[in-house]
This record gives C-alpha cells, sequence and structure tokens, in this order.
C-alpha cells in the first residue's frame, strides 16, 4: 500500500530523502571531480533536470568537455548512455529505430521485428542537435515529449529515467538547422558552458596528459532517482513563492499591461506559461539539492538565467545596444521584489 504523501510517515520519508540526496549530491561532485575539473554550475542544473524530468540544451564551443560531463554523469548515476552525433544525412529512424524483416531458420517463417535504435538509453547526448534537418530533430523531440517512439503502428515505451542533453555550437552557424522557439521551449534549460578559469585549465592540463587517474563510480541507482523525482513532485510551495515566479514570467511579455518597461523596450516576446511551471520545479530541485524541504525566492531567483535564456527574445533595439536575454533577465531580477506582499 502506498503511503498518503501528507502523511506523517510520508513527510518524515521525503525529508530523509532529501538528506540523502545533500549527501549523494557531494558525492556525485566528488565522482565527476577525478574527470571533471570546474563546471559546478553546469553540473547542478544538469541534475536539476534530471531530478524534475526534463532536459536541457548545453551551448558551448568544442573542447570543453561536454560530452565527457554527461558520459561520467551517467556512471555516477547508474544510468545508461548514449551520444547521437547529428549530421545533415541522419534520418529519424536512424534515431528512434527500425523494422526488419526476421526469418525463422527453422520453419522458413517471415515477420518484422522491431531493432530499437540509441534513443532507448537513460541518458542521450544529441550532439550537435541543429547540424540536422527539422523532420529529423522533430522525431528527437516528439521522443522526448511523449517518452515513446511509434513504428508500425506500435508504440515503445523508452525506459525511465529517460534524459536528454542536447549540445548547440554557437560559433559555427554554417550548414546547420537551428531549432525553432516553439522546440526551444521543450528544453527546461538553456546551459552556457563556458571557458575555465586559469587555474582550472592549468589543472586540465595536468590531468589530461598525465597518468589515467580513478574511474568515477555509481553513487545512486535508477530507482533512487525514480522516487526523488516524486519526491520533488510533492515538496510543498509557499503562494508567495508561486505568486513571485509568476509575477517573474508576466513582466517579461512586452505587450500586456504588466510588463516592465525594459521588457516593453527589448523585448519581440516573453515567456510563455511553460517557463513558470519550469520556474517553480527547477527551485524545488534546486532546494532539494541543497538538503532544504522548503522552496525560497531565491531558488526561484537562481534558475531563472537557464530558463528565460531561450524563452525570451531580445528584438532589434536590444541587438544594436548589445543586449542579451541574461541582461535582461537579471534586470527582471532586480526590478521584482521577493517579498511576500507582491502586487
Amino acid at each position: 500500500m502506498t503511503a498518503d504523501p501528507q502523511s506523517p510517515r510520508a513527510a518524515d520519508a521525503d525529508l530523509q530523502a532529501v538528506n540523502d540526496l545533500k549527501a549523494s549530491c557531494a558525492r556525485i561532485k566528488a565522482e565527476l571531480a577525478k574527470v571533471i575539473v570546474g563546471q559546478e554550475d553546469v553540473v547542478e542544473e544538469v541534475l536539476i533536470a534530471i531530478l524534475t524530468r526534463s532536459h536541457a540544451l548545453l551551448v558551448g564551443v568544442p573542447g570543453l568537455a561536454k560530452t565527457l560531463l554527461v558520459s561520467t554523469l551517467s556512471q555516477t548515476l547508474h544510468l545508461s548512455f548514449k551520444r547521437i552525433q547529428f549530421t545533415p544525412d541522419l534520418m529519424p529512424s536512424d534515431i528512434t529505430g527500425t523494422e526488419v524483416i526476421f526469418v525463422d531458420p527453422a520453419t522458413g517463417a517471415r515477420e518484422f521485428r522491431f531493432l530499437k535504435g540509441p534513443i532507448f538509453a537513460n541518458m542521450i547526448l544529441a550532439d550537435e542537435i541543429n547540424r540536422t534537418p527539422p523532420k529529423t530533430q522533430a522525431a528527437m523531440l516528439e521522443a522526448m515529449q511523449e517518452r515513446k517512439v511509434t513504428v508500425g503502428g506500435t508504440d515503445y515505451k523508452l525506459p525511465e529515467p529517460f534524459f536528454v542533453l542536447a549540445t548547440q555550437n554557437p560559433i559555427e552557424q554554417e550548414g546547420t538547422y537551428p531549432l525553432p522557439e516553439a522546440q526551444l521551449d521543450r528544453f527546461m534549460f538553456m546551459i552556457l558552458v563556458d571557458y575555465p578559469s586559469a587555474a582550472e585549465e592549468l589543472q586540465i592540463m595536468k590531468m589530461a596528459t598525465g597518468v589515467a587517474g580513478e574511474r568515477p563510480t555509481a553513487v545512486i541507482t535508477e530507482q533512487e532517482i525514480l522516487n526523488l523525482q516524486q519526491v520533488v513532485r510533492r515538496m510543498p510551495v509557499a503562494d508567495h513563492v508561486y505568486a513571485y515566479a509568476e509575477k517573474l514570467v508576466r513582466v517579461t511579455r512586452p505587450k500586456t499591461s504588466e510588463a516592465l518597461g525594459f521588457c516593453k523596450k527589448w523585448l519581440t516576446w516573453g515567456a510563455g506559461p511553460r517557463a513558470g511551471l519550469n520556474l517553480i520545479m527547477a527551485a524545488k530541485a534546486r532546494a532539494m539539492l541543497r538538503g532544504q524541504y522548503y522552496v525560497s525566492c531565491d531558488d526561484v531567483a537562481a534558475v531563472a538565467l537557464p530558463i528565460f535564456r531561450h524563452r525570451l527574445m531580445p528584438n532589434f533595439s536590444a541587438q544594436s545596444e548589445g543586449v542579451t536575454s541574461d541582461d535582461i533577465t537579471r534586470k527582471i531580477l532586480e526590478a521584482v521584489p521577493k517579498d511576500e506582499k507582491l502586487e
């Protein structure tokens, strides 16, 4: 029998799960440090996406260890991992799988059998997703949304947990098919992977050119991740935190009376309802990673940048002034109060 989520026993179990997750998070970071130098914010945002059953888009120049980070993280979480290199000639069936004719050697009978594609793994790295045509992008995004693929009229469920990290190269645009805004909105986060600091780069050089170090070991299991995803869902959120998240979203919409002045000046359009949902869910997961069983406005503000980054569309006026969506988000966070009496 499943315990009532509101019962004291269930609440105590959730509190214990939060405490355990904080310890597990420290161990995950320690295991990643055997291979990955720095990137603490990237690691946290990826973990938040996993805990909320969401997907993330990583943007960074080549050589910043995006693939290594994802594959190493899959090892620490005891998840199966597949990397799909997106190219202009990649077909949807190359991702989802295809039906082949199987001949029974004993009877000679023929039948179609489904051969699963690389999408059937817990963690997928969709490398350079903008290098493949829209038809293939759509097949990938459909699998992300529906968590199943349909071949020959039959549905095949994807494994749980299921998580996609897609990457884009921001400096090489020739021969690419940029994701439309409606498809970008399917990703909870757009995560910027930046250059390492001088000290980190020196450490990377020493690690990568020296004797191979320890291999990361698994910290938590698939079932534990699934359980934690349910704990995130059950985490309570106070009304003033909901109101703060709602206000952050609504002030971005330039054609409404609630929009801030600089949003009207600099934005073509603002964030949709999915941004508000993501703010709350990501804030819950962030609080859990810190060992909290409550969500504050600070947690919401902390996840606003990667959530708004690909949802706010700067207009020509902003571009001509060198104003980015991150700049606008920071000004929004300064303008919207965090107190409990939001107007």
